[in-house]
């Protein structure tokens, strides 16, 4: 196991910058009018979670470090649900969303498995 000496070297961190690519991959299929609508509020969340992750690692204490993964829970849930909504309003396609839903899925299971172990071991 790699010691972890910053943020930079935690998995979920690592996972949520994948997303962040992935989602402003995805979100340049988008159309032109959504660019300050849907475009901008998806990039939002996604830049977001690792963005929180971060700056909750930087704090001094344990219950201000799971504040920050639970924010980075929130804009990740808020990611899902405009991929969810790109589907529905037919900007994209099955085979588009799924994979960045599976990523999704993916960090979300590595973020509540942080905040669990941090609520049940010593002081970060």
């Amino acid at each position: 196991m790699t010691e972890i000496r910053s943020y930079r070297d935690l998995r979920v961190w690592q996972e949520a910058m994948t997303l962040v690519e992935e989602s402003y991959r995805f979100s340049q299929s988008l159309p032109r009018e959504e660019l300050f609508g849907l475009t901008s509020q998806l990039r939002r969340a996604a830049v977001s979670i690792p963005a929180n992750i971060a700056e909750g690692y930087g704090r001094d204490s344990k219950g201000s470090y799971v504040s920050f993964l639970k924010t980075a829970q929130g804009s990740l849930k808020e990611l899902g649900t405009h991929v969810i909504l790109c589907q529905r309003l037919k900007f994209s396609q099955p085979e588009a969303t799924e994979p960045l839903l599976a990523r999704c899925a993916v960090v979300g299971k590595m973020l509540l498995g942080l905040i669990r172990n941090l609520q049940t071991t010593a002081e970060v």
